[in-house]
């Protein structure tokens, strides 16, 4: 049954093929084709670009805030407020926040003015009268020593790494302390001690110490260059409480030898240092935990 329209639709239908079927035409259309097609691939690898481009910002501004967040710079009994603003203005320059004093003298105009755009991070620094008081009220996971002394085979405590092999090798998702100490005479052997690790400055050793702000100076770049390498997918730096643990483990284990004390005494701070120097993530940790107890069982056996 033909209905009202179907003749008009049919005729225009036959000019339609009519025109398709015209040489000229079919290589027109496939021109128009190929044009769409290379159009919508090129918007298609567009917006994949795009899209990786903007993945890659959103992961440099979490290791960013991170970097900001987490490290904290700890200045142990200054002896001069304009010290503190130094100190404060350098950790301006690399986006620094966290000042943290032990035991300071009063806080003057000199801290204040020394600071320059940096007198935000005087006014908000967190004041203790202990290091052990900072330590229980933040949770540090990992404790940096700075020192101009470095020490070597025979002083354990203070076998340094650089500070670009730190910049390197830290991990913002921890809490971080770095140590600075006191103008005179620095941080003493205990307070290295209670760290991790020990970051020195290769100098000339006419003259091996440096002012505090351009020790901070080069430190903080080394750790600000690599705040984009931090964030390593799958590897999780262990914490300070496995690491703890893994050094219990061990004393007991070198409490089961025949050695003499010094050598228990040694050998477990070289474990240390090894642990310590290492960042070993949170798996190799727990690999290394349970072999130590295996051979504490072993020895218990016999």
């Amino acid at each position: 049954m033909i209905k009202i329209g179907d003749a008009a639709v049919s005729e225009q239908k036959v000019m339609e093929t009519a025109s398709m079927s015209s040489p000229d035409k079919k290589e027109e259309s496939k021109s128009e084709e190929k044009s769409t097609s290379a159009r919508k691939a090129a918007s298609k690898k567009q917006s994949r670009g795009t899209g990786r481009v903007k993945l890659v910002r959103e992961k440099e501004e979490q290791e960013i805030s991170l970097f900001k967040e987490n490290i904290y710079i700890v200045f142990v009994e200054c002896e001069t407020p304009g010290n503190i603003g130094f100190l404060a203005r350098t950790m301006a320059n690399f986006g620094l926040k966290n000042l943290i004093l032990i035991n300071p003298p009063t806080l003057t105009n000199e801290a204040f003015y020394q600071a320059t755009h940096g007198k935000y991070i005087v006014e908000n620094a967190k004041i203790f009268p202990t290091l052990d008081d900072f330590y229980q009220s933040q949770r540090i996971d990992f404790k940096v020593a700075s020192t101009g002394m470095a020490g070597g085979s025979y002083n354990l405590s203070r076998i340094p790494i650089k500070p670009e092999d730190l910049g390197k090798s830290i991990n913002v998702s921890n809490k971080t302390a770095i140590l600075f100490g006191r103008e005179g005479n620095g941080l003493t052997n205990k307070e290295i001690e209670n760290c991790d690790i020990c970051v020195s400055i290769p100098t000339d050793p006419t003259y091996p110490i440096m002012n505090i702000s351009h020790a901070a100076a080069i430190i903080f770049y080394e750790l600000f260059k690599n705040k984009h390498e931090y964030g390593v997918e799958g590897l999780v730096e262990s914490s300070d409480l496995e690491k703890e643990y893994l050094v219990k483990d061990m004393q007991e284990l070198i409490n089961y030898l025949d050695i003499p004390e010094h050598k228990k005494k040694n050998g477990l701070k070289t474990f240390n240092n090894i642990v310590s120097r290492a960042f070993i993530t949170g798996r190799e940790a727990h690999t290394l935990k349970g072999i130590l107890r295996r051979l504490k069982i072993k020895l218990g056996e016999q």
